[in-house]
């Protein structure tokens, strides 16, 4: 029941006011009136700072955000109206929308949080560039977001074995940096972080794995990504303590997976070319790796060496030097990493592949065994196609 009774003083049962008390002199009207002066200041700030503030309220005033209507999905390449945004790890789909408002993707935050809301692909938008229409009903926009194949990005695919200069010729084929770029990345080998015992030679520590190019990534930020690959694998497999189990240091294990990426082709057979490799080393044997020698004299895709080319002096060529060569000579993957760390015990010294589209290869102790397999390696010429 009201204790408020009839009199001039007071204002009427129907009308109380919130903060009003019993016998409040009538000066207190005129503070009723602030809170909408401070609306009003708000309002005013708000339209100042671009006019956010008041879209972004007007939902709670209409029960609806404002929205674009256009749900075109198709954007234009290098197209008029058109942005890029970037969804950054850890963003929020509020987060997401203030980046599309402010690049006039979507008319509100809300509107794009209303559709990311209601539809639970949105908890699986990647991070990344991505190219949208500008003023897209959110629910659009947001159709483009959940699409993977819609990030901005180039994959440069480095394949097991890829040597230096078969990986430049990659990224500039994939890639639009220009020979320049890449040739000045390659020669700051001290700002790619290269271990110490590269000596300053990228060979053998750009891994081969698919790599994403995003808008903004330089030259040398993807070659950095490869040797950090490297150094990764290395850490996984452990490779400095399991090198000195075979008598290596980390630097010879690339070297020698980097040869058994060219001396075979099965999984199967790394792992007993690398012991046979370390049968020869143990007594002192010549390596007489064809691989060796095509990368001494800068060869590709070659099944046969000629007298004059095992006769290059070259620090790689196994058929004149003694040892493994200087360093890797080419990329080693993951499995011929763990191949020379791991061989199989045998006593092989020779080994051979006989068929260059199964990969089947042949091991023998004796040169007259490996001689005999020679000769089935050349009757299969003789008819494949493959060699």
């Amino acid at each position: 029941m009201s204790d408020i009774g009839p009199g001039p003083e007071h204002e009427p049962a129907s009308l109380p006011r919130a903060g009003s008390r019993r016998g409040e002199p009538r000066r207190s009207r005129a503070r009723g009136c602030l809170p909408l002066l401070v609306v009003l200041a708000l309002i005013a700030g708000g339209a100042y700072f671009g006019g956010s503030w008041v879209v972004d309220k007007v939902k709670s005033l209409t029960g609806s955000a404002p929205d674009y209507s256009s749900t075109n999905t198709v954007v234009p390449k290098n197209g008029k109206n058109v942005a890029t945004i970037e969804v950054r790890e850890g963003d929020s789909s509020a987060a997401i929308g203030r980046s599309l408002k402010a690049a006039d993707v979507v008319k509100s935050v809300d509107a794009f949080v209303d559709a990311a809301r209601a539809d639970e692909r949105s908890t699986s938008i990647q991070v990344g560039f991505y190219a949208l229409n500008k003023q897209m009903k959110a629910s659009a926009a947001l159709e483009i977001l959940v699409n993977p194949k819609n990030l901005i990005q180039t994959a440069v695919v480095i394949p097991e074995g890829f040597r230096v200069k078969d990986i430049v010729k990659r990224i500039l084929a994939k890639t639009d940096f220009t020979k320049a770029q890449v040739n000045a990345a390659i020669k700051d080998t001290a700002g790619l972080g290269l271990p110490p015992e590269a000596n300053g030679k990228l060979e053998g520590y750009l891994f081969p794995a698919t790599y994403n190019v995003l808008p903004g990534m330089t030259a040398k930020g993807l070659l950095t990504q490869m040797v950090e690959k490297t150094k990764q694998v290395e850490k996984s497999l452990d490779i400095k303590a399991k090198a000195k189990a075979v008598g290596l240091t980390p630097q010879q294990v690339l070297t020698v997976a980097s040869i058994l990426e060219y001396e075979g082709s099965r999984d199967e057979d790394y792992p007993k070319i690398a012991q046979a490799i370390y049968n020869r080393l143990e007594i002192g044997m010549l390596l007489q790796s064809d691989a060796t020698v095509a990368y001494a004299n800068n060869l590709s895709g070659t099944v046969y060496t000629t007298d004059a080319e095992r006769n290059n002096p070259s620090p790689y060529n196994t058929y004149v030097h003694a040892g493994l060569p200087p360093g890797p000579i080419g990329s080693p993957g993951e499995k011929t990493i763990e191949a020379a760390l791991n061989p199989v015990k045998g006593p092989w010294l020779y080994w051979i592949v006989v068929n260059l589209k199964t990969g089947e290869t042949r091991f023998n102790e004796t040169y007259d065994g490996h001689l005999a397999d020679r000769e089935v390696l050349r009757e299969y010429c003789s008819t494949s196609d493959a060699c």
